[in-house]
């Protein structure tokens, strides 16, 4: 008879179609796929625990999936299992063996996410889930200056939406900053090699990807700070406003929270 034994699942999705990670009663959420995929695989109902409870509309290439289960199905074939009975937007990247009691959430120590913002004056729709389309030009530079200020420890309290209790609101980020995505850029827009201008000249940024990797994040924070980064870029910010947001700890500060289809969970590592 096989013992039992805790598996940890690397899970990518696209968020788009789904009310996020958690499992809901009114919706249908990526956690209940996935469960639903695994009862079908292992003939008995499966709990997981995952790293991170992503919102509606997020996306993840690195989500860590943990369950405990007994199968005489060889480690090296459970990964093709699973995937035969998961959605085609729902992928298992790898699987391996972890101890009894690790938690994929509590045992974490760094995550990575990135936000994604399409600056063009017209929509692309091959971006349309995966990205933010921000018609209005925005500074990079400054965004970027801004972005700055978030590394090291902070109370990040002024970051956060209101419906979750934590014992402390204080996080460290290892580092951050902005990139513009040159190559995709050019693959998605064929006829120039490079952000075509507006009608005034002046050019858009194109792809801008917002990195961010911390030790935790609050209830929306990334998707804050890409926020107010946003507001920066359009000049209602200063870059130099931030270290006193941060230190006000008032939300309202802040920028707004930037729509869920930027954002993916890139990478959780322990």
């Amino acid at each position: 008879m096989c013992e039992q034994q805790r598996f940890l699942l690397t899970v990518a999705y696209d968020g788009a179609n789904y009310s996020g990670w958690q499992r809901q009663a009114n919706a249908f959420s990526i956690q209940q796929a996935m469960e639903e995929a695994l009862a079908r695989v292992f003939g008995q109902s499966i709990r997981t625990v995952a790293s991170s409870r992503t919102d509606a509309g997020v996306h993840a290439l690195g989500q860590r999936v943990a369950f405990n289960v007994a199968t005489p199905i060889p480690l090296q074939k459970i990964q093709m299992v699973i995937n035969n009975f998961l959605p085609n937007d729902i992928a298992v990247t790898e699987v391996k063996i972890v101890p009894p009691m690790f938690n994929p959430r509590l045992d974490a120590r760094e995550k990575i996410y990135h936000y994604v913002i399409y600056n063009y004056p017209y929509p692309n729709p091959f971006t349309r889930d995966t990205s933010l389309f921000y018609p209005r030009r925005l500074d990079f530079k400054k965004m970027a200056r801004a972005a700055g200020y978030f590394v090291g420890w902070h109370d990040f309290e002024a970051f956060r939406s209101q419906g979750t209790d934590y014992r402390s609101t204080v996080r460290e980020i290892f580092a951050c900053g902005l990139e513009k995505d040159t190559q995709r850029w050019a693959a998605i827009n064929k006829s120039c090699d490079k952000p075509c201008g507006d009608e005034t000249g002046a050019a858009y940024n194109g792809i801008i990807t917002f990195y961010i990797r911390g030790n935790g994040f609050l209830y929306n924070m990334v998707r804050i700070m890409a926020g107010t980064l946003i507001a920066v870029g359009r000049g209602k910010i200063a870059p130099t406003d931030i270290p006193g947001i941060i230190a006000s700890k008032d939300r309202s500060k802040a920028g707004e929270t930037a729509p869920p289809q930027g954002l993916t969970l890139v990478e959780v590592k322990y």
